[in-house]
């Protein structure tokens, strides 16, 4: 399958691949064969779009590869053609199937293909996939002044609690996948995909509060407290602050 595809030179539409927003760019073609995929067409019609998410996925350039956005409605239309093609002696779409799960080809959402729009299938991609990259990248290395880190709090500024409920749902979402698929393939090796797996959220977490930890240790260390400097600098009623306005007046005096 993958031979032919590539000697009919379909790869080369990632020649047409963006320099930016590549990952909007595979996401569209992807929910272009889905569009085929869990369409009313016949069987024939369905396999083709099956056929074509399979193939661009292993021809993609892209490293890591550009997960395939499949949300549990599309995946009872993929578990209905896995049954059909099965009752009409087509074998090979079972294999396949099972090959594309046990590879992990699949990123699991809740936005149907029909249901949704490109930009809200891309977006939820954008948060399960890179929200822990995108937050840390954008919230850590934007400022390397140290006052930015000693005055920060890190559970808010990863967004722990948001990024604990998007890590919890897509590993519901992904329980109900692999329940799912059972009616369609061995699952067995790829259980270990939904078990005892450690949430990117509870890391995080456990990261903010380890960053935490090592910042009243520097307090103590240093026995310099800046936060609470700086707030008694603020303070309109504090003494540092009333020093500086009488000196100000005798200088002018």
């Amino acid at each position: 399958m993958k031979k032919v595809w590539v000697s009919k030179k379909f790869s080369y539409i990632f020649e047409a691949s963006p320099s930016k927003d590549q990952a909007c760019f595979v996401q569209s073609l992807y929910a272009y064969c889905s569009g085929y995929m869990v369409s009313t067409h016949s069987l024939l019609s369905r396999l083709g779009g099956l056929y074509s998410l399979y193939c661009l996925f292993e021809t993609q350039p892209f490293k890591p590869p550009f997960k395939i956005y499949i949300s549990l409605g599309d995946l009872k239309n993929l578990r209905n053609i896995v049954t059909e093609a099965k009752v009409k002696g087509v074998k090979v779409v079972p294999a396949l199937v099972k090959r594309m799960l046990d590879r992990n080809m699949f990123l699991f959402g809740s936005v149907d293909v029909n249901e949704g729009s490109a930009a809200e299938r891309l977006d939820e991609l954008t948060e399960i996939q890179n929200a822990s990259i995108r937050i840390a990248s954008k919230k850590l290395f934007a400022n390397t002044r140290i006052e930015h880190f000693t005055h920060m709090d890190m559970g808010m500024e990863l967004e722990v609690d948001l990024l604990k409920q998007k890590s919890a749902e897509y590993a519901r979402a992904k329980e109900l996948a692999i329940r799912a698929a059972r009616d369609m393939v061995d699952v067995e090796n790829i259980k270990h995909i939904t078990e005892n797996q450690t949430l990117i959220g509870d890391v995080v977490e456990k990261t903010a509060e380890d960053w935490k930890a090592q910042k009243e240790l520097f307090y103590q260390q240093t026995g310099i407290d800046i936060v609470k400097e700086v707030q008694e600098k603020s303070s309109p009623n504090n003494k540092w602050l009333k020093s500086r306005m009488a000196m100000k007046t005798s200088v002018r005096n």
